[in-house]
């Protein structure tokens, strides 16, 4: 796993600090920047809107110049800009995943998030209501994690680590994963584990379920 240099001060790779004893990982994983560049940065979506605004102009400049070249010319310009705009979109998408890293282990979930200035979200297993899995047809998907209490993270905080349009209590999500269901499984039994160890809930109810792709919208 590649370390990045505002990374090295961490304990161990995702933890900025030495796990307690008793404490152990169960499982580490990040984002699919691909993936992530289609559902959270929107990349095809906005590629659409680019092609559409380019034969609206298309329409609109055509036989308005004297030559063939100069009614190219604005087209050629602003396809340029389109492609560099989609580039950067891209480039963000690759950055956000190269520098997330998602921890479970069997007490809580940590979450580094942070392309410029990198925060760790640290999510005891305890906190956790609710984990909604949403499952693609490749095995890929995302995990948002519903948490108990009045305690909220801000939206903006998270994005694009957040269950999307859940705006007045954001959900942190563990993003594009490329095998959902084995993360999504191992949450499970981590949580049973921990609260049967607390003693302080029936584990029969409030379980992290698993939801169907539409149950999360994109």
């Amino acid at each position: 796993m590649e370390i990045y240099p505002e990374h090295e001060l961490e304990a161990a790779p995702g933890l900025p600090e030495p796990l307690p004893a008793g404490e152990r990982v169960l499982w580490q994983g990040s984002p699919n920047w691909k993936q992530l560049a289609l559902e959270a940065f929107h990349v095809k979506q906005v590629a659409v809107y680019f092609v559409f605004m380019l034969l609206l102009q298309a329409v609109l400049i055509w036989d308005s110049a004297d030559t063939l070249r100069d009614n190219l010319m604005p087209l050629v310009w602003s396809s340029s800009m389109a492609i560099i705009a989609l580039g950067m979109l891209a480039a963000t998408a690759w950055m956000s995943a190269q520098t997330t890293l998602y921890t479970l282990t069997n007490r809580r979930i940590v979450m580094r998030i942070g392309i410029v200035l990198t925060i760790s979200f640290n999510l005891p297993l305890r906190w956790i209501a609710a984990a909604h899995v949403k499952t693609n047809p490749d095995g890929s998907g995302d995990i948002a994690l519903e948490l108990k209490g009045s305690d909220r993270i801000a939206y903006l905080h998270l994005w694009p680590h957040a269950r999307p349009w859940e705006l007045s209590k954001a959900q942190p999500s563990l993003r594009c994963l490329k095998d959902v269901g084995t993360a999504g499984d191992l949450l499970h039994t981590a949580w049973i584990a921990r609260q049967s160890e607390l003693g302080g809930a029936d584990t029969r109810e409030a379980i992290p379920v698993r939801m169907p792709a539409a149950a999360i919208a994109r």
